[in-house]
């Protein structure tokens, strides 16, 4: 083996998709401050003035999703036509159904077999996966954690006013070379495009961008002679969010997840309630593997969850610590098995995922964001992890 690369990309709050993700979300957590039980499957695309919202949405209150959207877009930015689109002249379309009788009465048990209790059904197929290492204080790749602060700081200094000829849309990627152990060594390109006011200079852009953003958020130390800084390489990005490029909900499973390190399997997740679990599988996997990781079980750890449609449990629950792990592998899934409970109304109770918080995951990925309030980032299992960890060493000399 030898030194490998690894690439991750972030994208600002003002890019199109992301522009769609918050939406979704919006209109998701809208609902349940209202009803937590409210069953949402809702999609975005923008397009030039134009946003059109569909889905499915059962409950017993109401929303009004297009003053959610025009919410969304003011406080992305979007307040001039001139920076892609404006939040007050915009046409919103919205086409909103109940939830198919056929899958509500699968996630409502009504099909599960007798003695299973009343317990909820997946609302889809699907695997799911989470990921986590010890390459950051947040348990995320340092590739993907730091291409999202880097959007996050494009973000802040044109809210803030520090760079106000900003414009909402744009984009970070993060380039690092990695030991053959696996251990992150420098970085070798980092690239950022900001869209901006048409009358900014170039040179100018690159000098504000360079020390307003990338030395703010860079550790100088991961930074060398060869490092290569490309910052908006095209030269001009004037045009940019829904007037150059049309956004879909769920276009950024990468960005959402881990960079491109760890597998994204099921389905994207804005948009949808937590009976989904396209979601909250993917949030408890993640649940697992951190806890796994900061119990130091493992270095690096991904967990996959498998479901069924209307089935309360997981078909497969595998734990791949890509043999760094600290005991067996047949003994960190047993330990798994006996800390976690994989039903879906556990992981809705587990990691409360009834409560409106989602708007808050649509950008700057759904993991590795501590200090958010997220049940699925917290690390509360580890000690428990650890006492079975010892247990099982201590049975290995008896």
């Amino acid at each position: 083996m030898s030194d490998y690369l690894v690439t991750s990309e972030s994208v600002t709050e003002g890019h199109p998709d992301k522009v769609c993700d918050q939406i979704s979300d919006a209109i998701l957590d809208a609902y349940l401050t209202k009803d937590p039980h409210a069953r949402v499957a809702v999609e975005t695309m923008v397009s030039p003035g134009v946003v059109m919202i569909a889905g499915e949405v059962t409950s017993c209150e109401k929303v009004n999703a297009e003053d959610v959207a025009r919410r969304v877009l003011q406080n992305v930015g979007y307040t001039e036509v001139k920076k892609g689109m404006d939040y007050r002249t915009c046409m919103v379309l919205t086409n909103l159904n109940t939830q198919s009788t056929d899958i509500a009465r699968g996630v409502d048990g009504e099909n599960q077999p007798v003695g299973s209790g009343s317990c909820l059904g997946a609302g889809d197929q699907g695997i799911m996966y989470g990921y986590a290492c010890n390459e950051t204080p947040s348990y995320m790749p340092l590739t993907a954690e730091l291409a999202h602060k880097l959007t996050k700081r494009l973000a802040e200094v044109r809210h803030q006013e520090l760079l106000p000829w900003l414009y909402p849309d744009g984009k970070s990627q993060v380039t690092i070379r990695y030991s053959q152990s696996g251990k992150p060594l420098e970085i070798t390109s980092i690239v950022v495009s900001a869209q901006h006011d048409e009358a900014i200079g170039y040179e100018y852009l690159q000098d504000a961008i360079l020390n307003e953003v990338i030395h703010g958020v860079i550790d100088s130390n991961l930074l060398s002679y060869h490092t290569k800084i490309h910052i908006n390489p095209t030269g001009r990005f004037v045009t940019g969010g829904p007037a150059a490029d049309v956004g879909l909900t769920g276009r950024k499973i990468m960005v959402d997840t881990y960079g491109g390190t760890g597998r994204h399997g099921g389905g994207a997740f804005s948009g949808k309630d937590p009976t989904k679990v396209d979601r909250s599988a993917a949030y408890m996997a993640r649940y697992v593997a951190k806890n796994i990781v900061a119990a130091g079980l493992a270095e690096r750890c991904e967990v996959s969850l498998a479901y069924a449609i209307g089935l309360p449990e997981p078909e497969a629950v595998t734990v791949n610590p890509f043999g760094t792990q600290r005991i067996s592998l047949d003994d960190l899934n047993q330990i798994v098995n006996e800390v976690f409970s994989f039903s879906v109304s556990s992981i809705l109770e587990q990691l409360e995922l009834c409560k409106p918080q989602f708007l808050k995951t649509a950008v700057y990925g759904h993991f590795g964001r501590e200090n958010q309030g997220f049940r699925w980032e917290e690390t509360d299992k580890k000690e428990a992890l650890q006492s079975k960890a010892v247990n099982c060493i201590r049975s290995m000399f008896r």
